[in-house]
């Protein structure tokens, strides 16, 4: 089983951001999962879904539920359908990272269902890796979907808000209501984390300060070109900031 990690935090604060600069340093391909419903983390690293023709989970869970298509799969039992589709069609493969979009919701209610089938296919798929990251939605509420109940490392993106401070605490105590363990709760400051309230936050209990993603403008150039991160120059602030963060939670850096 691949070591989970999750990126979680405010709106805005760079989640998507820090996972795909992580992949640059991480020594094996991960395996990402991009939970946001506004899909961010593929256009982050330069993957256009939609041309590639891979499909999201909620485009799959839609067109079935619709009875569309799919009739060459035939009376297979709706599970069975579900984990084919998604081995076949839900998988963006390249030789630095794979990725499984959950995608848009596309019908009234909630997302249990699209949750549901990522938590029941997610071990199968995460077993092949050596690391698997989840790209979480803003707030608390996913935690209680429990797509993922066993993590290794959360990493909780703050901003320079006390808002953003009570929603790093808060993460750590309904994880443990809704039954969802974790190794270790890590702090990472974005680039607006100002360097004086580095002492503040570093004495939160329950939770490790890593240290801040530097300002870096070929960051924001880059994701308004449509170019991707991974295709920072090697001297890129934010890129090197990210390496040193992943340093200090243990991690091998490639």
């Amino acid at each position: 089983m691949a070591k989970m990690l999750i990126s979680t935090g405010r709106g805005g604060v760079g989640k998507s951001t820090f996972v795909a600069l992580a992949v640059r340093h991480l020594p094996s391909p991960p395996l990402l999962i991009d939970a946001d419903a506004d899909q961010s983390l593929g256009q982050l690293l330069g993957v256009d879904l939609a041309a590639e023709e891979v499909r999201t989970i909620s485009d799959v869970l839609y067109k079935l539920q619709g009875r569309e298509g799919y009739a060459e799969l035939g009376s297979m039992p709706l599970a069975a359908k579900i984990e084919y589709l998604l081995n076949l069609s839900c998988v963006y493969e390249s030789p630095r990272f794979d990725l499984i979009t959950l995608g848009v919701k596309w019908t009234r209610g909630c997302y249990c269902a699209p949750n549901s089938i990522l938590q029941s296919v997610l071990p199968g798929l995460a077993k092949d890796y050596e690391y698997a990251i989840v790209d979480s939605p803003a707030g608390l509420e996913h935690v209680n979907r429990r797509v993922v109940r066993e993590l290794d490392d959360v990493f909780v993106l703050i901003d320079p808000s006390a808002k953003a401070l009570r929603n790093a605490q808060r993460l750590g105590e309904l994880t443990r209501a809704v039954g969802v363990s974790y190794e270790n709760l890590y702090l990472v400051g974005n680039f607006r984390f100002p360097a004086e309230a580095e002492e503040r936050v570093a004495a939160l209990d329950g939770a490790t300060y890593l240290g801040r993603i530097e300002r870096d403008e070929g960051v924001e150039r880059f994701d308004w070109e449509g170019r991707s991160l991974l295709d920072l120059p090697a001297d890129s602030p934010a890129s090197r900031s990210v390496a040193r963060i992943l340093r200090k939670a243990g991690y091998a850096t490639a």
